[in-house]
Parts: C-alpha cells; sequence; structure tokens
C-alpha cells in the first residue's frame, strides 16, 4: 500500500514518538493524522510536518472527532497507559481497552471498497484469559480490534521497551541492566522503541500478505476475529531488512 494516509493515536508516547517520525520521513506516506488527548508540539518535529494534520479528541466524544472522515488507509495505535497513571484498574481498562477499541471503530470507514488496515502495540503474554490485569486488558483489546472488520489486523507483542530517556528512574536502571543481561541469552527479550516503530510503519506499508519470513508472523484467533500476530522477535528481525 503505496500512497499511504496513516492515523496515529498515541503520537506523545514512547512508541508513538517514534512511529510518527517514520510515518512522516517515509516517501511511502502520503498524509498522516495524529489525533489524541495531547499532540506533539510542531517545534519537536522535523522532516514531513507539510503532510501532518494534528487534532486533539476527547475520547469520552469520539463521535465529534472527525476520525471517520479522515479516510484513512492505516491506523496505528500506541495508546496506553498503567494502572497507577491511570488511577486504579477501572480507569485503567476505560482508556487501555475501552479507549483504543472505541477509537479504532471510529475510524473505520462505511466505504466497503476501502481496505484499511489497523496495528496495535500490545504486549508480551497478553492473554484475556490472564488472572493479571495488564495482560488481560492487552489480550481483550486484540481480539476487541479483530472484531472490528478491518480488512488487515496487525498486533505488535514486544518485549521490554528500550527508550533513551535524558531522566531514568533507580528502577528502570535495574530493569535495563537485567534486561541488557538476559539478551544476551535470549536477544529478542527487549526491543529499543525505535526498532518497534520502524517495523510497525513498514508492516503498515506491506500489509501481513507482503511480511518477509523473518517477521515470524503468525495467525491468531478464530473465523472473522483472526489477527497477524508479530512476536518481539519477529519485530526486531522485520526492522532489520528496512
Amino acid at each position: 500500500m503505496t500512497g499511504q494516509s496513516a492515523l496515529i493515536l498515541g503520537g506523545t508516547g514512547a512508541v508513538g514518538k517514534e512511529l510518527l517520525k517514520e510515518l512522516l520521513a517515509s516517501p511511502d506516506v502520503v498524509r498522516v493524522g495524529e489525533y489524541g488527548r495531547r499532540v506533539t508540539p510542531l517545534d519537536q518535529i522535523g522532516a514531513g510536518k507539510d503532510k501532518l494534520e494534528q487534532k486533539t479528541i476527547d475520547f469520552e466524544k469520539l463521535e465529534e472527532s472527525g476520525l471517520k472522515e479522515g479516510k484513512w488507509d492505516a491506523v496505528y495505535i500506541a495508546l496506553g497507559t498503567s494502572k497507577s497513571a491511570a488511577g486504579g484498574a477501572a480507569a485503567f481498562e476505560k482508556i487501555d481497552r475501552e479507549y483504543v477499541v472505541n477509537a479504532a471503530r471510529a475510524a473505520k470507514t462505511d466505504d466497503p471498497n476501502h481496505a484499511q488496515r489497523v496495528l496495535y502495540v500490545s504486549t508480551y503474554g497478553a492473554d484475556s484469559k490472564s488472572s493479571f490485569l495488564y495482560t488481560r486488558s492487552k489480550g481483550l483489546t486484540e481480539e476487541g480490534l479483530a472484531s472490528l472488520g478491518y480488512s488487515d489486523t496487525i498486533i505488535f507483542r514486544p518485549g521490554g521497551l528500550r527508550a533513551n530517556r535524558e531522566k531514568v528512574r533507580p528502577a528502570e536502571k535495574v530493569f535495563g541492566a537485567l534486561t541488557g543481561v538476559l539478551n544476551h541469552i535470549t536477544p529478542s527479550f527487549e526491543i529499543r522503541v525505535e526498532t518497534l516503530a520502524k517495523s510497525m510503519r513498514m508492516a503498515g506499508i506491506l500489509g501481513s500478505s507482503a511480511l518477509p519470513a523473518v517477521a515470524d508472523a503468525t495467525k491468531e484467533g478464530k473465523g472473522d476475529t483472526q489477527f497477524t500476530l508479530i512476536s518481539n522477535r519477529g519485530a526486531i528481525g522485520l526492522a532489520k531488512t528496512g
């Protein structure tokens, strides 16, 4: 899918920031929409600013968002939070699952001849039957997205995310050291956010049917709720081909 229009939800997060850069710099993407509760300040955007459309939206009033009117070819979702940041389990699930699925539904065109692709950053271990809130919510979100009827649904389950930050919390230093050691044993234990973003951009352009073998993509789900799954190892492999 070349000459693509791409919508990104969650463009101000760790993965979203890098994904926005990838989409704006890509010659295959001609129009980029960044919609969210917050959007990236224009003075922080370099290449591709001329093809960027930004809009702040209220996820409680998606009927006013204009997401559908964009007729986006690819919808990239890097939206998420944590239980502590959200202020509790109920608020976490509302943001992490309801907002994601509802926004993807709102961005889906009514034109049956318009093939659309949705790509979502989930997490390693996502499982709708998990006893853990975080992984259960991600698994339910995956299933919710797969049920929307997009032409192509691609889910990424990254491992530990490694991002460059000016200030790193002590706990993150410990975790970073641990994943660094584990990565020598299992090279796909963690992934840099830049690598994940690159892989997502490539998958969004290629689509499930054209993914190279190194992406190690598998089909998950049943019937009308099938989706393409790309693991941490596959995301790393796909990014290297680009």
